[in-house]
């Protein structure tokens, strides 16, 4: 391929309450609501975007939010975990943070270096922040209720629990080109791109796991980040060549997408970098309206009365 995989573009996974799902991610975990607006496939619901301060792929936690769904049950072949990168130095902070808001984590050091949090949202989805072992460059989100300095970065990696191991480790490592970084007992761990936060990926293998069932607090999907609509297209083709079942480029609006199972059942996506979040507001007026297609825009009213109301967080200063 021309143009690798970069790294993760964004985790999107099913919430029960738009609320409680605004109040945690924006004001517990201090990221931006950076995108208000429906499931294209379903626009009776909301589709809520979470990231830093412009939404740049690599930040992006997205819901599929539907309000009074089951819980569903973790476990492969799914994505079990999702990882944010916070600043060396800043556990002892969240820790903090986290028993203030009466939110019950554990604390484990799950390869050499890498210190990490591990706690659950208000739908049980099974979240990490992490230290990392080498700095993360990208720049924290500020502005929000979270001291910059030990503000999340960005997403970290993902965890995906698998029955098997080896024809999931040729996808990642064949045709996708992902590296081999670790190993630690029954985890494998796989980089993409420049590797590092925002690149990671460990397959744990669980022969003997309780299948996941979907429901609120379970995700949905991975999507990784292609630079462009070009390089998408040279995925999709190199994908179903070598015979896997990939769905036709889907607008997105705000990027393109290809969806595929890789062989363990994890629902896969590749999304463009671009064309990005401000294309129908402003970047300082980011989720703070609901923002419709143009192909829905005509359904605004119809759409408007079927969404519960949401009280929105304030405007970050940034």
């Amino acid at each position: 391929m021309s143009a690798p995989l970069l790294g993760i573009h964004h985790v999107s996974a099913i919430a029960s309450d738009p609320q409680a799902n605004v109040d945690f991610y924006t004001g517990t975990l201090g990221l931006r609501l950076v995108k208000l607006t429906v499931n294209f496939d379903d626009p009776g619901s909301y589709h809520l975007y979470y990231g830093d301060a412009s939404g740049r792929p690599g930040s992006l936690v997205t819901f599929f939010v539907w309000p009074g769904s089951h819980r569903g049950r973790q476990g492969p072949p799914q994505v079990t975990a999702t990882a944010f990168s916070i600043p060396r130095g800043s556990m002892e902070s969240w820790s903090h943070r986290l028993g203030e808001a009466g939110i019950e984590f554990a604390r484990s050091t799950p390869y050499p270096g890498e210190e990490s949090l591990s706690f659950a949202d208000p739908d049980g989805l099974a979240l990490e922040l992490v230290e990392p072992a080498a700095d993360d460059p990208r720049t924290a989100v500020g502005g929000g209720p979270v001291p910059l300095a030990h503000a999340i970065r960005g997403i970290h990696g993902i965890t995906m629990s698998e029955e098997g191991y080896e024809a999931t480790a040729a996808l990642l490592g064949g045709p996708l080109g992902f590296r081999a970084a670790a190993a630690h007992g029954s985890r494998f761990r796989y980089e993409c791109g420049d590797g590092g936060p925002g690149a990671i990926v460990d397959v744990l293998c669980m022969p003997a796991g309780r299948h996941g069932s979907p429901g609120a607090g379970v995700v949905h999907h991975v999507a990784w980040r292609a630079p462009d609509e070009a390089s998408q297209r040279e995925w999709r083709a190199l994908l179903v060549k070598d015979g896997f079942n990939v769905s036709p480029v889907m607008e997105r609006q705000y990027f393109r997408s290809i969806y595929f199972r890789e062989p363990g059942g994890v629902l896969f996506e590749i999304a463009t970098d671009s064309p990005g979040f401000a294309i129908d507001e402003e970047p300082t007026a980011l989720g703070t309206a609901l923002r419709l297609p143009p192909w829905l825009e005509a359904l605004r009213p119809r759409i408007e009365k079927m969404l519960p109301p949401l009280r929105l967080p304030p405007r970050y200063v940034s």
